[in-house]
């Protein structure tokens, strides 16, 4: 509570029974007083009228009419009177003296009366006047009339007149209102008294209630080194000693303990400071170990691909199918950690556009369709002329992860690809259905953990990585769409996407002659490698050759300009983007092109999976393959540069 409303109510407690006691008090004196002035004026009208009466008698008795006027003009001297009338028992008027403010006079009989004449604030008294009657010296006669007719006698003396006197109650009332105003200042100064003796005994409370409160306030606050001065008459001085004592105990406790966070949080920073120096290692170690792993696999995977091109005797054909489905596997692991790597630092952002579906569902089903074949399953994709705004290549992938999930864990039965309208009609669901075997409730939760696998406790390559819907849920969270799944064990999986519905574009409709549905081959075509790596470009040399490419190889910058000065320049160049000297492809690439005076078609490869190396391709307008590079990936793309190369050629003719 605030001190202010403490001193507010102590005050109230203090003056109100000081002021309800005045209050009364003068009430009842001033009701008493006005009332004693009151009897007083009464008093002393009637007895002046009385006496006025009294000394009328002889003058009505004898009809003396000049001693009359001369009695009522006396009676107009007195204080307050304000007009005297005599009259005789018929009414008339004998004396008179003063301004009569009466209307009319009241009964004229036997009986003292008195009325009040508010429209002019006066008293009318009316005073009867009776004859004296003197009994005769008769002693015998006086003694028997003194016993009983004496009351007879006065009542039956005759009655000689009346006197009629108005009073002025003007000195009355301010005789009252000055009794009321003096009330009313002894009121006011009892009042004044009280609040002064309440404000000088709440002051004597308060301050004390001060001092401790603006202690408590202050240790709130922080200020543990806020002290309160203890008085010798303070009445709290015993609870001012125990809350400066607690103060210095908690500043104590704060001071030890701001020691205490200090020692810990420099442990703390060092230990921070050791785990970013080992993450940068390890991040480093990653880094050169991804690298250098990437190198051999991709010369690994070209060789193998050359390899399956010779002729073999069976067993030897075996073996080569094994140690290419070896290389797949390996291939197939890096490409699913690279996808989480480059997802998990957000390096790939959506391209969001419209499309139909139709083309994307035929991709899928024409991927899809021989594994279907070869394991005896149904695939259906369910036909829709529906468009849709995403990624297109992102929507791809996740379609297609869902699509080998199904294909994989399905040992009967059939997969479906289906687009449901939803009901908002704003959003299509895509569904992939399948009748395999389904998870149990368990194990739902965890599926999309990277690396966790239902029934792969021996880690079975053949049964994936457990990367796919790791990089299905990420994907979709890029995306911003919401991914469901419903499963029953023994009944099969489904999961839906959910997709905003797009507004059909004609003109987007048209395939470009830049991306023909179909490629010539690349035989005869002129590709310059430039690889510093002699193991790497022996691999990717001799796999071009086995196409009936044309060959130029370069190890660096000098070495490539030398050969594009030494003859015609190569349709597509294929660099790797870590060289010698610190030279990087995507500068030489830029170099070979201002040599030419031509926008060479040219595409980066690396073993370096950094984000910063896609945005510099994206930007560079190249595109970046990552070792190792499946050999149907890149002949279908010196299919697609050959084809730019020839368009490009057409138009500028």
């Amino acid at each position: 509570m605030k001190l202010a409303g403490i001193r507010n109510r102590m005050l109230l407690a203090a003056v109100l029974p000081v002021a309800l006691i005045a209050v009364l008090l003068a009430a009842v004196f001033l009701l008493t007083r006005v009332d004693d002035m009151t009897t007083a004026h009464n008093q002393r009208a009637r007895s002046l009228a009385r006496q006025l009466a009294t000394a009328s008698e002889y003058g009505l008795f004898s009809g003396n009419v000049s001693q009359l006027q001369i009695l009522a003009g006396g009676a107009l001297g007195e204080a307050d009177v304000r007009s005297v009338a005599i009259v005789n028992t018929q009414g008339q008027v004998l004396a008179h003296a003063g301004t009569r403010h009466y209307v009319a006079p009241p009964l004229l009989d036997r009986q003292e009366r008195e009325q009040f004449e508010p429209h002019a604030d006066m008293d009318l008294f009316l005073q009867p006047v009776a004859a004296t009657q003197v009994p005769l010296d008769d002693l015998f006669q006086g003694q028997i009339n003194a016993s009983g007719d004496a009351g007879r006698a006065r009542s039956a003396q005759p009655l000689l007149g009346h006197v009629l006197i108005e009073f002025s109650r003007a000195a009355l009332n301010q005789r009252a209102h000055q009794t009321l105003w003096t009330g009313i200042a002894i009121t006011l100064g009892g009042l004044l008294f009280g609040v002064l003796l309440a404000v000088q005994l709440g002051r004597g409370v308060i301050r004390p209630i001060a001092r401790v409160s603006r202690l408590i306030e202050s240790i709130g606050a922080g200020e543990l080194s806020a002290r309160a001065p203890v008085l010798p008459d303070d009445p709290l001085r015993e609870l001012q000693q125990g809350l400066n004592l607690m103060a210095q105990r908690l500043e104590s406790g704060r001071d030890e303990l701001e020691q205490r966070i200090a020692t810990a949080t420099q442990a703390l920073r060092e230990k921070k400071e050791e785990a970013e120096t080992a993450t940068l290692s390890k991040t480093r170690f990653l880094a050169a170990a991804s690298h250098d792993l990437r190198q051999p696999m991709h010369a690994l995977g070209l060789f193998a691909a050359r390899l399956a091109q010779l002729p073999h005797d069976a067993t030897t054909a075996h073996l080569i199918g094994n140690l290419e489905a070896s290389v797949l596997a390996l291939q197939d692991l890096l490409d699913g950690l690279l996808d989480v790597s480059r997802l998990e630092a957000h390096a790939v952002q959506p391209q969001v556009r419209p499309f139909a579906l139709t083309e994307l569902f035929e991709q899928l089903r024409a991927g899809s369709a021989l594994t279907a074949q070869q394991k005896g399953l149904g695939l259906y994709v369910r036909p829709t002329q529906v468009w849709v705004l995403s990624d297109s290549a992102l929507l791809h992938r996740i379609l297609l992860n869902l699509l080998s999930n199904a294909l994989r864990y399905t040992p009967a039965g059939s997969v479906l690809l289906a687009c449901r309208s939803c009901a908002d009609g704003q959003h299509v669901r895509i569904e992939v259905w399948d009748s395999g075997i389904g998870m149990a409730p368990e194990h739902q939760p965890e599926v999309f953990t990277e690396f966790y696998q239902v029934g792969n406790s021996e880690r079975d390559r053949n049964k994936g990585q457990g990367l796919g819907l790791s990089i299905v849920e990420r994907s979709a969270q890029l995306l911003g769409y919401p991914l469901q799944m419903h499963s029953s064990p023994g009944r099969g999986t489904r999961f839906s996407l959910r997709v905003p519905l797009a507004q059909p574009d004609l003109a987007l409709e048209r395939r470009s002659p830049l991306r023909p549905r179909r490629f010539e081959d690349i035989a005869g075509l002129r590709v310059l490698v430039i690889e510093d790596d002699q193991l790497v470009c022996d691999a990717l040399v001799s796999l071009l050759v086995s196409w009936r490419v044309e060959v130029a190889v370069a190890d660096g910058l000098a070495t490539a300009l030398a050969l594009l000065n030494g003859g015609a320049a190569p349709d597509v160049i294929v660099a790797d983007y870590r060289l010698r000297d610190g030279e990087n492809g995507i500068e030489v690439i830029h170099q070979l092109r201002a040599a030419a005076g031509q926008p060479i078609p040219a595409c980066l490869v690396s073993g370096d999976t950094d984000a910063s190396l896609v945005q510099a391709a994206a930007a560079a307008g190249l595109t970046l393959l990552h070792k190792p590079v499946r050999p149907a990936k890149l002949r279908s793309l010196l299919r697609r540069l050959s084809r730019v190369d020839q368009v490009d050629r057409a138009v500028g003719a």
